[in-house]
């Protein structure tokens, strides 16, 4: 099998050269402002970690207060870098306030960091009660000492009339527990209130982390 050849993706080399830019950026404004030798090497890594950090929250975890919160900060300290060395500060007297910013900035990054990695929602579904157990089946008679039924008469055909309709019979579902199907109303409801839809059955089996035909039967009360 042929191996396909190999194509230079345009977004990707706008992407490197971007990042390299504004890495050079933050790493002439940290160094302007008296963080100098490795330091200031370690400052624009700082603020692209903790921007990529924000951002992977907002992807694997939607919308967040505290995600869009950290992926502004670290957006507007590496904008900041980017219009500050375009000629708009004098780095050869930095300002007080830069330097002020530049100094607290590793302090502030390790606690977006922190708080990133360490406040994750996490949804412990309530155990489920077991289903009932299935009754023991009856023991067998043999047939030879059990005495030969007696032939039941033939029931008279009703007429059509007279005979109700029977109602299709719908499968059951698997007992859900009315506790389990409030934890599902509150998860719904709450991401309807972050989202403005409905909960769909996929994310709330995930939510819950239950079999498919159990999320099914709970989607199905919550409609």
């Amino acid at each position: 099998m042929a191996r396909p050849a190999f194509r230079v993706d345009a977004v990707l080399v706008q992407a490197v050269i971007a990042g390299a830019l504004s890495f050079a950026h933050l790493h002439d404004l940290a160094d302007a402002a008296g963080q100098d030798g490795w330091k200031a090497w370690a400052y624009p890594i700082s603020v692209d970690l903790l921007l990529v950090a924000a951002w992977r929250r907002l992807r694997s975890e939607g919308p967040s207060r505290l995600a869009w919160c950290w992926f502004l900060i670290a957006l507007f300290a590496s904008l900041g870098a980017n219009v500050a060395t375009a000629g708009f500060l004098d780095l050869a007297h930095p300002p007080a306030w830069l330097r002020f910013g530049i100094a607290g900035w590793p302090a502030l990054a390790y606690l977006g960091g922190t708080l990133l990695a360490h406040s994750h929602s996490v949804q412990t579904p309530e155990p489920v009660a077991p289903a009932p157990a299935a009754p023991e089946p009856a023991p067998e008679v043999d047939q030879e000492s059990a005495p030969d039924p007696r032939p039941e008469p033939e029931p008279i055909a009703a007429s059509a009339e007279e005979t109700p309709a029977l109602a299709p019979a719908t499968p059951a579902g698997p007992p859900v527990p009315a506790a389990l199907v409030a934890h599902a109303r509150k998860l719904a409801d709450d991401h309807h209130a972050r989202t403005g839809a409905r909960i769909d059955t996929d994310t709330l089996r995930a939510r819950l982390g239950v079999p498919p035909q159990l999320a099914e039967t709970i989607a199905a009360q919550l409609a």
